[in-house]
């Protein structure tokens, strides 16, 4: 977000890039739509199965059904492919194998809302047996849900009425709510609406419901909110291996809207209130038993409202409540994360230039050594400890399941693809390399970018550039795969795409994040402005002459940024981003954010938010604008995006803005996001390739 620091150097390739292209076609929307979104391998206790969904794309219907998948784990390799074992309309996620193996536990709204299911399943065949049965029938729907481990309850999450004490007390209150003719409501308190929707006064609880059949029962009642934020990555609860013991995440600071403070519970699966396991006033969340029953793994931060500081990997003994910090040496975030059967090691991914490769720790010694590079998640190991599982995808393929043998007799741990669902639709198209380049920015920083070229590249040719500018702002661009800002689609209709991490970005260690705190138009503008001068001068294909930039989130703010500070780009693309720096506090809900990122809030600190607020730099706008934004979203409040199109109207730029009344900080519906790339594409064009 800042302006142009001219060193350069350090030029590397993740993938040395071919000049000659082969004779797939590029690649298209509809390409994109056919692949099927793999997530979450599961594998089956006896260690010869993995479960897994894939979500299928009808685009002529607008829906998104996932299903749910199984795939031997001698696979692979040995010719035996993946297959689709459910295909109920409404869809099947979240497969959870039982203990013993012969059950499949999974999400569906086959009855008319999300609730648990249950299928028997026969592994000589691998086939399931016989039908589904429902095995949840709260009103409030069912979610989440993981088996105890004897395998006689499941547990689940549910929003429900905190004042109620059973479910007929929630049903009889959603009805009324449903046939009154008044819809308005009362808040009484912050934290009202988050993402996309508003809370109803709800509050998210753990439940208990017997596999036999019976009632749910509420492990949590009152007040707690399980998990109270969407994290992402694995469930923020787990069993402990006695099955006695509940571990859950949950926040009970008095204005939720302004903490990251994040706690550890436990409560017994038998009755009893939850007893809070953690102090610190910053986040703990995500835990899980050691398979020997002693320790509780989970992530840990330690600046409080910051919810961009290092995730910490963090040690709980059970029966002294000591706590140890095993990552405090390892600057990186820990993302998601399994422990081995037999509770020495924790294999870890964590986000590193522009991948996310799985790491291993001694729980002993603390010790960490990188297993396996590219860019990983979702880990799951088998019960003998032999074999780990996890998804990889890349700028060039999507999530595919993958297996690494950790006795290999060589020493050696390589990664090998189990699925292939997707080998289909991507051999017909052709995909560039992606390029990594370093350079020096603010402060004479090293930063990274990246690059793609343009099917059928000519060196000899002159190309127009999207230059992208990724959200967060702590977030990066990598050797990964993304359905909502494609690279290679991008690149597709002829054009060199660039990706420059500023500052801000993660996976260059807790400095580098932190220098984006209370400097949004600052070091990070510098970053990105020095890694196009570097661009330009290092690639003599890139027209510096036809260059657009196009941002969402954080990146659209530095869109708006851009806007009142260079006119060196012919055109700009602005996704839910900051246009007032103070409106947009009052109106998002996550109030850490702004409070921590502009050091306090307008009142008592005005000055910072007037220094970093776009629109104050009216004045100087001249660059043709797409402005795009969701009615729903509650992050950055579509009225941002209307100040900024009205702004841009009256001062006569050119400027057009797509609005969408159903979608929220993304574009998620199929035709709708058929539609966005349809109308940014095009006005990209419209400025770049008269």
């Amino acid at each position: 977000m800042r302006h142009f620091a001219r060193g350069g150097m350090w030029i590397a390739l993740l993938i040395l890039p071919s000049l000659c292209f082969s004779q797939k076609r590029p690649f298209t929307f509809e390409d994109m739509m056919a692949l099927k979104r793999v997530s979450e391998p599961q594998v089956s206790p006896d260690g010869k199965w993995v479960a897994f969904s894939a979500v299928e794309v009808n685009l002529q219907a607008n829906t998104k059904t996932p299903h749910l998948w199984i795939v031997p784990l001698a696979g692979g390799g040995s010719g035996v492919e993946a297959r689709q074992i459910t295909s109920g309309e409404p869809g099947e996620d979240r497969p959870r194998w039982s203990p013993d193996g012969k059950q499949i536990a999974f999400i569906s709204a086959k009855g008319g809302g999300s609730q648990v299911w249950v299928v028997n399943f026969d592994s000589a065949s691998a086939a399931l047996a016989g039908d589904p049965r429902q095995l949840t029938t709260i009103s409030t729907e069912a979610d989440g849900e993981v088996w105890s481990p004897d395998g006689k309850n499941v547990l689940f999450i549910s929003a429900v009425y905190p004042d109620c004490h059973d479910d007929a007390c929630n049903r009889v209150r959603d009805e009324e709510k449903t046939k009154s003719k008044v819809k308005a409501t009362i808040f009484s308190h912050l934290f009202y609406r988050h993402w996309t929707s508003y809370n109803g006064g709800k509050r998210t609880h753990l439940f208990l419901v017997p596999v036999a059949g019976g009632v749910a029962r509420d492990l949590t009642p009152g007040d707690h909110d399980v998990p109270p934020f969407q994290l992402g990555g694995a469930d923020l609860y787990s069993f402990s291996p006695d099955g006695r013991e509940v571990a859950f995440t949950s926040n009970i600071d008095e204005v939720e809207a302004t903490s990251t403070n994040n706690e550890l519970f436990t409560v017994p699966v038998n009755g009893g209130a939850p007893k809070k396991i953690t102090s610190n006033p910053a986040s703990d969340s995500t835990p899980r038993y050691s398979p020997d029953g002693k320790f509780i793994a989970y992530l840990a931060q330690v600046r409080p409202g910051y919810e961009s500081d290092r995730f910490r990997l963090m040690l709980y003994d059970r029966a002294t409540g000591a706590r140890r910090n095993l990552t405090e040496d390892f600057d990186r975030w820990v993302g998601s994360f399994v422990w081995a059967p037999d509770a020495r090691q924790i294999y870890f991914v964590a986000a590193d230039q522009g991948q996310s490769p799985i790491y291993s720790l001694n729980i002993a010694n603390g010790a960490h050594s990188k297993l396996l590079p590219d860019t990983n998640d979702d880990l799951a190991i088998t019960a003998d400890g032999k074999t780990l599982l996890f998804t990889r995808m890349s700028i060039r393929h999507p999530n595919e399941i993958y297996q690494a043998q950790l006795a290999d007799p060589t020493g050696r741990i390589v990664a090998a693809p189990l699925t292939h669902v997707n080998d289909a639709v991507l051999s017909q198209v052709g995909m560039s390399p992606l390029e990594s380049f370093w350079f020096s920015g603010a402060e004479k920083a090293k930063v990274q970018g990246f690059l793609l070229r343009p099917p059928a590249f000519n060196p000899e040719r002159k190309y127009p550039m999207k230059f992208l500018i990724h959200g967060g702002p702590q977030g990066a661009w990598g050797d990964d795969w993304s359905y909502r800002w494609n690279p290679e689609l991008f690149a597709a209709n002829g054009y060199v795409v660039v990706m420059i991490n500023p500052r801000g970005s993660t996976g260059y260690g807790q400095k580098f994040i932190d220098d984006i705190n209370g400097d949004w138009g600052g070091r990070a503008y510098v970053d990105l402005m020095s890694g196009l001068n570097y661009v330009e001068r290092t690639y003599p294909f890139v027209d510096p002459h036809r260059e657009c930039a196009l941002g969402a989130s954080f990146g659209g703010y530095m869109v708006n940024w851009i806007l009142g500070h260079t006119d060196r780009f012919r055109c700009l693309v602005s996704h839910d981003g900051i246009f007032n720096t103070e409106s947009a506090y009052g109106t998002t809900e996550e109030l850490w954010f702004p409070e921590w990122e502009f050091r306090g809030t307008p009142w008592t600190n005005r000055a910072l938010y007037r220094k970093w607020s776009p629109h104050l730099e009216a004045v100087n706008f001249k660059t043709p604008t797409l402005v795009v934004h969701g009615q729903l979203d509650y992050r950055l409040d579509v009225s941002e995006g209307f100040q900024l199109f009205t702004t841009l109207q009256r001062l006569k730029v050119p400027s057009k803005m797509l609005y969408f009344p159903d979608e929220g900080h993304w574009v998620l519906k199929p035709q709708n996001s058929q539609l966005w790339y349809r109308t940014v594409n095009d006005w990209v064009d419209a400025w770049l390739k008269k």
